[in-house]
């Protein structure tokens, strides 16, 4: 990349920052996504562990294990243990919107035709993504430990910390998870070129599609090796991976692959949905 590609996808990442920045749709998505992670790691965990009893809000699990959970040092499994579906379905529906409302708007026509090439402009919303996914995983974690501090003090127990290893797996976990998600739903934004139809389309697959193939693959074996591989028990597997708790598992969170086996499977997910999202803009007609 010469010096002048490198200076327009700088001024193109900046400009969709912006544009995200001051797009109402956006802080609604984060925002929703941060409450729904305290709300079931902490506020239905620490209603039943007042109550005293083991009920389906803390899936069964004895007060002594949920205040356990719900300590700073617990914060890198239980804060992504929701990414998997809830997480995921929330930014794909904002890689959806990134991208495909700029077809709605007209903004992607005008920018492919006055702007620098096609690849760099959308490399800049690309490139954007990414720096946000990493940002709400950050922002996630820091709030988690903020109210996991609160609770620790209510209840006079250890203020300790994640040490630096659980702290940076938990980082990277939910990066992964999050951002595959979030290039996938950049990828169904350019296919449907618009964003009604991608984000219809993305939480189909999320919500239903993926797990009816995995509840077929239980009793037809052949299909088991592409269902244990899809991109929704890539990311559920990855999740899985930081439980230390027994019991049942929150929605979405599998135990198919192992840690490394999932992270190269969305790794591989997320460099598929880019160069799919690349190609696919810079070769097809914006008619």
């Amino acid at each position: 990349m010469n010096g002048q590609a490198r200076k327009d996808l700088l001024a193109s990442t900046s400009a969709e920052l912006l544009r995200l920045r001051k797009w109402p749709a956006f802080w609604i998505i984060l925002g929703t996504w941060i409450l729904l992670n305290l709300t079931f790691s902490y506020l239905f965990n620490y209603l039943a562990y007042s109550s005293g009893e083991s009920s389906r809000m803390s899936n069964g699990q004895p007060k002594e294990v949920l205040l356990q959970q719900m300590l700073p040092a617990a914060v890198p499994e239980v804060f992504t243990q929701g990414m998997a579906m809830f997480g995921g379905a929330l930014m794909l529906i904002l890689g959806a919107l990134s991208i495909g409302s700029g077809y709605g708007w007209g903004t992607w026509k005008t920018a492919f035709t006055q702007g620098p090439s096609r690849i760099t402009s959308l490399g800049g919303a690309v490139v954007s993504l990414a720096f946000v996914v990493v940002a709400l995983v950050c922002v996630a974690f820091a709030a988690d430990i903020g109210v996991a501090s609160i609770i620790a003090l209510s209840q006079s127990q250890s203020l300790a910390l994640p040490g630096f290893g659980p702290a940076a797996n938990g980082i990277i976990t939910g990066t992964a998870i999050l951002g595959m998600w979030t290039l996938a739903g950049a990828l169904i934004g350019a296919i449907a070129r618009g964003p009604a139809l991608a984000v219809g389309l993305g939480l189909v697959w999320v919500l239903v599609v993926e797990n009816l193939l995995r509840g077929v693959a239980g009793i037809f074996e052949p299909i088991k090796v592409i269902t244990d591989h899809l991109p929704g028990t890539a990311a559920g597997s990855m999740a899985g991976a930081m439980r230390t708790v027994q019991g049942p598992a929150t929605p979405g969170v599998l135990d198919t692959l192992s840690r490394t086996e999932s992270l190269i499977a969305l790794a591989g997910y997320m460099a598929v949905f880019v160069a799919g999202t690349l190609l696919l803009v810079h070769r097809r007609d914006m008619v």
